[in-house]
């Protein structure tokens, strides 16, 4: 796979993020066919079985997250993919894998809603689902592509923070990168990690036992020989049910720390024209494609823009932004929703920098033109 890897390849992005899912080892996908992530699942029901792995088509997207969560707690690399109504259906489950810290990938192929909303046309409006959709406190990580070759990239990234943090990852995509072809050289070598094992014999480990409060547990995988509780209670170090205050209160931390502790591990971050900046286009996903462009055409008229393409969405980047607004005093955001990220940049900035949204909620793509429309905007306030 490696040498086939290598060779230039006409590929969409759904595409891209199944390939990238088995390159990081993944051999567990579960699934319902959704607009406009279905290709995913039909590439890895032909991919999978090419490479030993397993294949199922589930009656629903409840049902598909809770097989993912077996497979993963059985120690095998397990995705699924979906988009914004069946995401919805999956957030018990999702808070399951957070409580349970059980490693896994849920792919969100963002299109226009709420509701059914528009099933093939794409939006970034799940932003703040992928962070909260779930009850409770809990971690979370979310990434999110911009071109066809950074699916694939992403997906392994996503993987790898699922397993060493040992908790779910949403990859945000939407449905302009998931159904984009682009010509792409996938890379042949790979930084592929996976979840830390137990290193005592059975018997002679407590599976959620750590030893700071910011690490994940070494959980053996089900089958293996060690036999213990996985709940999604509270629990202890044993894994059975503990509801005591402290007990409660220690965990929560942890479990909100083990990620929030490492955000330089998990920050990546786009820079462009970014050294003499006067004016930053904060964007991400497909709008950063726009934005990119709407960058370019302003440094072809002298102006001083440059980009912040946030590639990580959740935890967010509060560091990057307050840097960005140390520097520069007026901000765009461009997004595919009614202003997700632009709230998150004004509360790390508390309202010390111009904010000029650009933002669609049509099924349109938000275009260059728009774009320089808000840079001259913000230009214009002062």
């Amino acid at each position: 796979m490696t040498d086939e890897r290598s060779k230039p390849a006409l590929m969409q992005g759904n595409e891209a993020i199944a390939e990238g899912a088995l390159a990081a080892g993944m051999r567990f996908f579960s699934g319902y066919p959704i607009s406009p992530s279905s290709e995913i699942a039909e590439t890895l029901s032909r991919r999978l079985p090419q490479v030993g792995g397993t294949f199922i088509q589930m009656e629903d997207e409840i049902a598909s997250v809770s097989a993912l969560l077996g497979a993963s707690i059985a120690g095998i690399k397990s995705m699924t993919a979906t988009s914004g109504p069946g995401f919805s259906l999956m957030q018990e489950g999702i808070g399951y894998a957070a409580m349970a810290e059980t490693p896994c990938v849920i792919v969100n192929i963002q299109r226009v809603g709420p509701s059914s909303g528009v099933a093939t046309l794409p939006a970034q409006g799940d932003v703040m689902q992928a962070r909260y959709g779930t009850h409770g406190p809990h971690p979370m990580i979310a990434l999110s592509p911009s071109t066809v070759s950074e699916c694939f990239d992403v997906t392994v990234k996503a993987f790898n923070l699922a397993e060493k943090y040992r908790t779910p990852v949403v990859i945000l995509g939407d449905s302009v990168i998931g159904h984009l072809r682009e010509v792409v050289t996938l890379p042949g070598e790979l930084q592929v990690v996976n979840r830390e094992r137990p290193k005592g014999p059975p018997g002679k480990i407590q599976p959620f036992e750590t030893t700071r409060n910011d690490e994940a547990p070494a959980i053996p995988d089900f089958g293996t020989g060690y036999r213990y509780h996985i709940t999604g209670l509270f629990h202890d170090e044993t894994g059975f049910p503990a509801t005591t205050p402290e007990l409660v209160q220690r965990e929560t931390e942890r479990l909100v720390r083990k990620v929030e502790a490492h955000r330089d591990d998990i920050s990546y971050v786009e820079y462009l024209y970014m050294d003499d900046a006067e004016v930053a286009v904060v964007s991400f996903g497909c709008s950063g494609r726009s934005a990119r462009a709407a960058v370019k055409a302003a440094r072809a008229r002298g102006l001083k823009v440059g980009l912040v393409r946030l590639i990580t969405i959740w935890p967010f980047q509060e560091q990057v932004i307050k840097a960005v607004a140390e520097r520069c005093p007026r901000i765009v955001v461009a997004e595919m929703n009614l202003g997700d990220v632009a709230n998150e940049v004004r509360r790390v900035t508390r309202n010390s920098v111009m904010v000029e949204q650009v933002n669609r909620h049509n099924g349109l793509l938000i275009t260059p033109s728009e774009v320089m429309a808000g840079i001259e905007g913000v230009m214009n306030r002062g």
